[in-house]
């Protein structure tokens, strides 16, 4: 038995976080145990535990994906923690010591904030000399710039972060980063050290949201820093910034979020002067941070270097990435080398167009010695690069580019027999890895690049299953509830940056839909507690705006973009707005978050509320059938999204939902098996296909190779998810500049479906972080085989199935340390037709189909099995067999019926 993965706040080792009330998890394996007897958690002052400030004791109900101790940190302070866990079988393990470091605490600052008066878009660095002259003990840097910083010591980075603080609702809250510098400073004892901090204007006072505006949080640059300083002596000692720093502009003459970046090399040793002390602007809006770091994550060689036939010359990374691009540069001083970077040619040629007015261009200009350079206060989306401005030939081991996103734990994968499938799964991958910088953005590459609440919620399902996003929507939500209290209700994107607009349908539900994924798959009550007010405000406001226009449960007022981007507005084809009746999609909602926030309620054992949410979601349900649907079951509005969002939402009665059901088939049928749907119908489609036993459907759907359809951009050489269904026409051309994104994630959803359909993983509210699970694999000949794994919160489940070559199917499922689930097997009506095995469990998804073979060669009858293994149950039901499985590894074969 071995204890893994330990996390404090869901981040592994956190430092400098918001920790007022540390929530603990962590995963047990290497067990052939199924469940735990009882579990302890230790918290102490020293890592080797000799100084214990908190112990839960054996616990038999401890809480291994979510475990809030008793316990309130103090400030600037390292605590380390253990877990003590035995299982059922009397084995037990004690895990390596994982440790969290609190920040400051509130108003402790010595600091002022200073800035310059240098002209917009210009970079500082500014500067102070130190000298630490006696054997350190430790070092904390705590930092905030504004907009964006990095800190260096004698010329070398500190941390391994970028685009720091990141991009927040800066009027609301400012979050400082805490650095460990301790062994920085220790190599430089007795030495004259200059500590420099270059800014950039970054969100805060650059050009940024496609209104055009700029200082929209702040008019200049400003610099709040602090260094404390302890020696071995037990004496300590603070720098901060004052007026003895100085200030000078720094060599990014210019820099913006979307026009990119200007680097003058000739800059570096510009003469310094005072800085401007801003003594009347104090601590109120600091606030530990909540953003997990932007970091570089991969970095990708230059595939080919392409020359196009307008003489260009143009790299090609090979990928639509997110990130910089790193060059060594060595050119005579003066020289200019550009850089220009774009998502896709046209006629072989270099484009932007399709970026609006977003430059995304980087310049550099040589100082003459030899450099390696990058990027610091900028971002691009692009797989193309251009280059002009060098002497020398272009040589591809010159350029890497390096991929930014926030730091997270991937946790998902899939892989199936159809290679095409498999780069749709990775497109939607990397789409979450480009537009998970620090904020869920619509798109990485134009002169947008926000915060949209509608495309968030969409792909939030999705997100879950491929990377542990706790902390990332933590701190999104966070944002969305501070704005939502200042507009009144849930903004378009978030943060605003300007934009003071809200209030439409499926978007302003990234308010209830986003906490209530997280807390599924992580378990973790606690975003429900901080959202729990910005939740409520959420259906109250939709609950208010039913009352101003005849039926009070009817949401039948306001601009909406509802099924955003669909194909079936037929009276204006070329309109963005779906064919949908929006008023539909807003009732739907509106029901759909309330049941969400009644739910909530229960979680949160508040029966009142749960019961007030609960009524009111009755009501709302029985509004909408008297509007929408007939006596006789049929609806109103016949399109794809009004049947998908009815079904999926559950707002029909039960005796009718079959007809629905009935009716979306036909539906598909008229358009030749084609989607019409757009963000919000394509969120749920093939799930609502897969539940009311169309899954052969939802397979054509997936698999249909032309527009539209996913595989369409696919075999046009899509490496993320486009923003419409025909971001490119047939030829390659693309289709519109106005609103053209070639790495949108929002109908990477469909993944969410290959998650929980495809592979079956499911999990269950009543035991959420899938300490239970539902699994349902509906697999389709089709594809052949399909694999995939999650690492959940409560550890590693795995799905695999294939189908033999006359016509068997081989299915195995994996189930982590103390959890339980339910496994519909999928085609098969009786324990007679099955043989099973118990495996071995897997540390990670296999890449073999040995298990098959073997469980085709060994397996037992489930009929005589599962009767005298108490880890298994079977029941045969009308439709599928079920069984009830505890923790294991466990295999099946059998010929499922047609």
């Amino acid at each position: 038995m071995k204890i893994t993965d330990l996390k404090t706040q869901h981040l592994t080792n956190p430092l400098g976080f918001e920790l007022s009330a540390p929530v603990l998890s962590f995963k047990v394996t290497e067990t052939q145990a199924t469940c735990q007897a009882w579990a302890r958690v230790e918290i102490a002052a020293d890592p080797a535990f000799t100084d214990i400030c908190f112990d839960s004791g054996p616990q038999a109900r401890l809480n291994s994906v979510a475990y809030a101790p008793a316990f309130k940190p103090e400030p600037c302070t390292r605590y380390w923690w253990r877990a003590t866990v035995q299982a059922a079988d009397n084995s037990r393990a004690t895990s390596e010591p994982a440790w969290f470091e609190t920040a400051k605490a509130p108003g402790d600052w010595l600091a002022t904030w200073i800035s310059h008066d240098f002209a917009a878009g210009q970079g500082a660095v500014f500067s102070r000399s130190l000298e630490v002259r006696k054997p350190l003990r430790q070092a904390r840097a705590y930092i905030i710039g504004l907009g964006l910083y990095e800190s260096y010591l004698n010329g070398k980075k500190t941390g391994q972060e970028y685009l720091a603080p990141g991009c927040h609702a800066y009027d609301k809250w400012l979050q400082y980063q805490t650095y460990d510098l301790t062994e920085q400073l220790q190599t430089l004892i007795g030495q004259r050290t200059e500590w420099e901090i270059w800014t950039g204007d970054g969100w805060y006072c650059g050009r940024f949201g496609y209104q055009g505006l700029t200082q929209i949080y702040g008019s200049r640059q400003q610099l709040l820093a602090e260094l404390l300083l302890e020696y071995e002596d037990g004496s300590r000692e603070i720098i901060a910034t004052d007026d003895q720093w100085q200030v000078r502009p720094g060599p990014i003459s210019f820099a913006n979020i979307y026009d990119g970046e200007t680097c003058d090399a000739n800059l570096r040793l510009s003469p310094k002067q005072p800085v401007i002390c801003l003594e009347e602007q104090g601590y109120e809006r600091l606030s530990p941070r909540l953003s997990p770091p932007v970091v570089c994550a991969q970095r990708l060689a230059v595939k080919e270097i392409i020359h196009t036939p307008a003489g260009e010359t143009v790299l090609d990374m090979g990928q639509n990435m997110v990130g910089w691009l790193e060059a060594h540069i060595d050119e005579p001083r003066g020289q200019e080398v550009t850089l220009q970077f774009g998502e896709v040619l046209q006629n072989g040629c270099f484009y932007q167009d399709n970026l609006r007015s977003a430059r995304q261009t980087f310049r550099y200009i040589s100082d003459g010695k030899a450099r390696c350079v990058r990027q610091h206060f900028t971002f691009f989306g692009f797989r193309y690069v251009k280059i002009s401005g060098l002497t020398k030939p272009v040589r591809p081991q010159d350029f890497t580019g390096l991929v930014l996103h926030t730091q997270m734990d991937r946790i998902g994968r899939i892989e199936t027999a159809d290679p095409l499938v498999n780069r749709l799964y990775q497109n939607a991958w990397w789409g979450q890895r480009g537009n998970f910088l620090d904020v869920p953005t619509d798109c990485p590459q134009r002169d947008e690049r926000m915060g949209w609440t509608g495309d968030a919620q969409a792909f939030s399902g999705t997100a879950c299953f491929n990377a542990d996003t706790y902390a990332f929507y933590r701190k999104y939500c966070h944002d969305l509830a501070l704005e939502q209290a200042d507009l009144g209700t849930v903004p378009f994107v978030v943060p605003m940056a300007g934009m003071r607009e809200g209030g439409s349908t499926a978007w302003g539900d990234a308010a209830t839909v986003i906490p209530w994924t997280v807390y599924l798959h992580s378990g973790d009550a606690a975003i429900l507690r901080q959202q729990y007010g910005s939740m409520k405000a959420w259906v109250d406001y939709m609950a208010r705006e039913a009352r101003t226009k005849g039926d009070p449960y009817l949401w039948s007022s306001g601009f909406h973009f509802a099924d955003w981007l669909a194909l079936d507005n037929f009276r204006d084809p070329k309109s963005s707005f779906g064919g949908t009746d929006p008023y539909l999609v807003a009732t739907a909602y509106f029901y759909y978050s309330t049941r969400i926030v009644a739910q909530t309620a229960g979680v949160l054992g508040q029966a009142a509320e749960q019961a007030y949410y609960a009524d009111l979601a009755e009501h709302i349900q029985t509004s909408f059938q008297r509007e929408y649907l007939t006596p006789a079951g049929r609806l109103a509005c016949d399109t794809q999204t009004a049947y998908v969002v009815t079904l999926f939402m559950e707002l029909a009665p039960a005796a009718q939902r079959p007809r629905l059901a009935a009716d979306l088939r036909l539906a598909l049928q008229r358009s030749r098996e084609r989607l019409e749907t757009g963000f919000v119908g394509t969120t749920y489609l093939c799930r609502v296909l897969s539940h009311w036993g169309m899954n052969e459907l939802a397979y054509t759907l997936l698999l249909n190779r032309e527009y539209p359809g996913w595989l369409y951009e696919v075999l046009l050489g899509a490496t993320t998810i486009w923003e419409r269904w025909n971001s490119l026409l047939p030829d390659g051309r693309i289709s519109d500049t106005g609103m053209n994104s070639l790495n949108h994630y929002t109908y990477g959803s469909v993944v969410e479906w290959m998650y929980r359909d495809m592979l079956g993983l499911n999990p269950v509210a009543a035991a959420p972080g899938f300490k239970q699970a539902r699994l349902e694999p509906k697999p389709d000949p089709r594809i052949h085989w399909a694999r995939g794994s999650v690492d959940t919160a409560a550890g590693l489940y795995i799905s695999q199935w294939r189908f033999a070559a006359g016509g068997q199917l081989g299915l195995c499922i994996q189930l982590p340390f103390d959890t339980t689930a339910v496994l519909q097997l999928p085609g098969c009506r009786h324990p007679a037709a099955v043989r099973c095995l118990r495996l071995p469990g897997q540390a990670a998804l296999p890449d073999n189909w040995d298990w098959l073979d073997q469980t085709a060669r060994e397996g037992q009858p489930l009929a005589a099995w599962w009767p005298q293994q108490p880890l298994l149950s079977a029941a045969a039901c009308e439709a599928e067999l079920t069984l009830s499985l505890a923790a294991g590894c466990y295999s099946f074969y059998y010929e499922p019926v047609k």
